[in-house]
């Protein structure tokens, strides 16, 4: 199950790099937990990268929301408890948003490795609530 917190706060993580947000899980992360990513989803639909781009929004608010008691957190215990928490928070609203976990991070990679799918991505983040 840690292996899957740590991917899914990975691709959360990438995520925020659309919107330049800080990333949460820098302190909770171990060196030897190396996140496993879902593979790209080359050529994600329309529909697929506007929920993407929803879903990040909220993850990224999640993220938000979560970094300054992760940082406040005084034992790893604590912390991990905490990633938890928001990690359960993040699946909740990516489900919410119609995608599978394995379908966001999948996207979130495509849209890392392709300039244009990112910009797609920004330009309906930019249109979509919050």
């Amino acid at each position: 199950m840690q292996r899957s917190t740590y991917a899914f706060l990975s691709a959360a993580i990438l995520t925020t790099a659309l919107s330049g947000a800080p990333a949460m899980a820098q302190n909770a992360s171990q060196p030897s937990a190396q996140p496993q990513m879902a593979p790209a989803i080359t050529q994600p639909t329309d529909q697929q990268l506007q929920r993407f781009a929803s879903a990040s929004q909220k993850v990224s608010g999640v993220v938000d929301e979560y970094r300054p008691k992760v940082d406040a957190a005084k034992s790893d215990d604590a912390k991990q408890k905490v990633v938890q928490e928001a990690d359960a928070k993040m699946v909740q609203l990516v489900r919410a948003d119609g995608l599978t976990v394995e379908e966001f991070n999948g996207i979130g990679q495509a849209v890392q490795q392709n300039p244009q799918l990112k910009q797609r991505v920004m330009n309906m983040s930019q249109g979509a609530p919050k």
